[in-house]
């Protein structure tokens, strides 16, 4: 009998008061690199969006292209808040209000199976979801947050 296991998506979504090569933005651009570094080595990080760039600045949501997309996948609900909360990017996150507008429901979590790799339209489903039902197992938030789903057996 093999387990199989999860791993959390995360999804958040950003509108930059500006057009990235614009001098209201350039701090930001400048530290996104080194954020993404960050991001790749810390512990329990395993994936995230990104272009041949390294970053995921040209890729957008809902058919926006205001709309700018972040997304990863991490080990834990556990790795990915001591990523989001803590160092350097903890730095940047408090500063988002410099580079971004206010959007109400931003961000989302959900649960993937081991070695899935979520896609642009899978996540615009989950955050749609998330802002039309509230949180639930399919979608939600650090605040209201669910446990992977019963771990399934399959014969090995």
């Amino acid at each position: 009998m093999k387990r199989q296991s999860y791993h959390l998506a995360q999804l958040n979504i950003g509108r930059l008061v500006a057009p990235v090569d614009s001098p209201l933005v350039a701090e930001f651009m400048a530290l996104l690199d080194p954020v993404n570094a960050l991001a790749d080595a810390a512990p329990g990080f395993i994936w995230r969006l990104q272009t041949d760039a390294g970053n995921a600045t040209s890729l957008h949501i809902y058919g926006d292209d205001t709309l700018n997309v972040n997304m990863s996948v991490w080990a834990s609900k556990e790795a990915l808040w001591d990523f989001v909360y803590s160092g350097d990017h903890l730095g940047v996150m408090r500063r988002r209000r410099e580079w971004f507008t206010r959007i109400e429901q931003f961000m989302c979590l959900w649960w993937v199976p081991a070695g899935h790799l979520p896609d642009i339209p899978e996540a615009e489903e989950r955050l749609t979801h998330l802002r039309e039902y509230g949180p639930a197992p399919h979608a939600f938030t650090f605040k209201a947050s669910f446990q992977p789903p019963a771990e399934s057996r399959a014969t090995a």
